[in-house]
């Protein structure tokens, strides 16, 4: 009985620790106040806060290429995503709501992206974003196994930011 209570408390504490991976900070800026995420947080996160209006009509509003989401599909147990984004950033409220409705689509499970809010100076704790060279969000970096693949960087070389990112995941064999 002993050993259930006690395994029952290091479940709780560990889904605790789990579950505030990141922090929040209300920030001034250009007069206006704006809620900054910065760690490791989830696309449900950003659904879920009511405050973030961006990520739901970015969602809302964008159908993805049918080529960019059969890529993904084809390829989705080969790849995964460390993805970089700030909660303050246009270029992001553009990309990762969009970047999520790709993976919605195709199927794509969501346990395989990384995604790390920062805050405009593009650091945090343990120094991911120093020792990737990320200097600029968002910044996707696609993965097969341990071995990146290539990066999308904001919208893109040519703003059209998933086929990029197509163009990247095709390079999984």
């Amino acid at each position: 009985m002993k050993r259930i209570f006690f395994a029952g408390i290091l479940l709780c504490a560990s889904m605790l620790s789990r579950a505030q991976q990141y922090e929040v900070a209300m920030e001034d800026h250009n007069g206006r106040q704006e809620k900054i995420y910065k760690g490791h947080i989830t696309d449900s996160l950003l659904k879920a806060d009511t405050t973030l209006k961006w990520f739901a009509e970015g969602e809302r509003i964008y159908e993805p290429r049918p080529e960019v989401v059969k890529t993904v599909k084809k390829n989705r147990e080969q790849i995964w995503f460390k993805v970089f984004m700030g909660t303050w950033c246009p270029d992001s409220h553009y990309v990762i709501p969009r970047f999520y409705k790709i993976l919605e689509a195709a199927g794509f499970d969501k346990g395989k992206v990384s995604l790390l809010a920062v805050d405009r100076s593009k650091l945090d704790k343990g120094a991911i974003t120093k020792n990737l060279n990320v200097t600029r969000v968002p910044t996707i970096i696609v993965y097969h196994h341990d071995t990146e693949l290539g990066r999308v960087i904001e919208y893109g070389e040519t703003g059209r930011f998933d086929v990029e990112l197509a163009d990247i995941i095709k390079k999984a064999k």
